[in-house]
């Protein structure tokens, strides 16, 4: 799955490419099979593409495969080997343990100058003074050199750590740019040792601030909703995907919320992006795609719609009542639920909103109004009149005498507008329907 905050790093790096000519590059660091599948591969190529960001643009470069640069990788070990930048090691965790009476500290540099010429591959740090990573959104980062252990950037087999391979595979690719979140901001303070003993300068760094959950907490796949696939699926818009999640720690200013990318993109800046852990809203997100989807075209909106849609169901029905639903769903998914009575032989049947409907008063107004609609003309405002006088001959206001009717018609409490929807219905599958009501109600 492509976590929410893969893609607003990904949004955020795309925008900063667009706007300085530059090149996103999608690099699939597949080096660990365990972790490396062809189709975990297309879903992000999808996920992506879900959010505008693809192939079909120039600005785009990939995928590339860290494997293919493997080569690089063992040259890039060979010359800090050569250059007394880095060393071989062949200690253990428990002999470290031995000699240092503590599983808690780092590694002390025991094979620092013991010649060895085979087995791990460490990369030997300063031992005084500070490693600085300059951060666009952080400021001045300092790292204290003699907190720092020599760390393995390669195995006993040859093969390279991420720290290693991910520097190389920049500096092989001309990364000027690295955006990501501020969990690796450790990985920068090696990789800031890394690039200049390479022979290369270190490019601009930009930790983007940790997404949280409503506790605070930081997204967790096991704990939260976190897949961008989820989201989709749900019927969540693309367009209102992207706004939402490039206001996860930068905003446009003055107030402005609602933006589409071409809007949002010129105006983002990485100086601005703020530093403080991002609060992922789910109802704001929710409002944000209602917005979006009452903005549709109208027949943009069908269009969209048709994912949810039994492909059984008359789309010449569908579009009648289309505008209607428009205004009232948030995500795509709930466009079933408001019109299904219209496809359906009988309503949908819930209980709880039968047993709240269907108190009272509630036979003799269906009784009442099945008797009105035998007669009465088809058109909205007929029906109104006819329920308002079923209504006030019990004492009930619209809004009350409403409910038993419309469960009896829809299955649900809440829907569409009942008499647009008894407009579409028609005569005879409404008056069907209130007779069933009645026999149920009357055992």
């Amino acid at each position: 799955m492509f976590h929410v905050g893969g893609a607003r790093t990904a949004l955020f790096n795309w925008a900063l490419a667009q706007q300085g000519g530059g090149r996103f590059v999608l690099r699939i660091e597949d080096t660990d099979a365990t972790r490396n599948r062809p189709e975990w591969t297309e879903g992000i190529l999808s996920a992506l593409a879900w959010i505008g960001i693809g192939d079909e643009s120039p600005v785009f470069e990939g995928p590339f495969f860290q494997s293919a640069f493997e080569p690089q990788h063992r040259e890039a070990v060979a010359k800090l080997l050569a250059d007394g930048r880095a060393y071989y090691c062949d200690c253990t965790r428990e002999r470290l343990q031995e000699r240092t009476g503590s599983e808690h500290k780092g590694y002390d540099g025991f094979c620092r100058d013991r010649g060895l010429t085979e087995g791990a591959v460490r990369f030997r740090t300063p031992d005084e003074g500070v490693t600085v990573v300059d951060d666009i959104i952080r400021g001045r980062v300092e790292f204290p050199n003699d907190a720092q252990e020599d760390f393995v950037i390669a195995r006993s087999d040859g093969s390279p750590l991420y720290v290693l391979a991910n520097a190389v595979d920049d500096i092989t690719q001309g990364i000027t740019h690295v955006v990501r979140g501020e969990e690796h901001l450790g990985n920068a303070q090696r990789q800031q040792l890394l690039w200049p003993a390479l022979g290369a300068n270190p490019p601009v760094w930009a930790h983007l601030p940790v997404i949280v959950n409503e506790q605070r907490k930081k997204l967790s796949k096991r704990r939260d909703k976190v897949a961008l696939e989820s989201y989709r699926e749900e019927g969540y818009l693309a367009e209102a995907m992207v706004n939402y999640l490039m206001l996860l720690g930068w905003g446009p200013g003055e107030d402005r919320e609602i933006m589409p990318w071409s809007e949002m993109m010129p105006l983002f800046k990485l100086e601005n992006v703020n530093s403080a852990s991002a609060f992922f809203d789910e109802k704001k997100l929710r409002a944000f795609n209602g917005e979006y989807i009452r903005a549709l075209p109208p027949e943009e909106f069908v269009r969209r719609c048709e994912p949810w849609l039994d492909p059984d169901w008359d789309r010449a029905t569908f579009v009648k009542v289309a505008e209607l639903a428009q205004t009232r769903v948030a995500v795509l998914s709930e466009i079933s639920a408001n019109v299904d009575f219209l496809f359906l032989d009988e309503p949908f049947s819930d209980q709880a909103a039968w047993d709240k409907a269907m108190k009272g008063p509630a036979a003799e107004i269906l009784t009442g109004y099945l008797a009105r609609l035998e007669t009465v003309s088809m058109d909205t405002d007929s029906l109104k009149t006819a329920l308002e006088e079923v209504g006030a001959e019990h004492g009930l206001k619209l809004g009350k005498a409403q409910a038993p009717v419309r469960v009896a018609l829809t299955g649900r409490t809440v829907g569409l507008p009942l008499f647009e929807s008894i407009e579409v219905l028609g005569r005879e599958r409404s008056l069907a329907r209130l007779r069933a009501a009645l026999e149920r109600l009357r055992g």
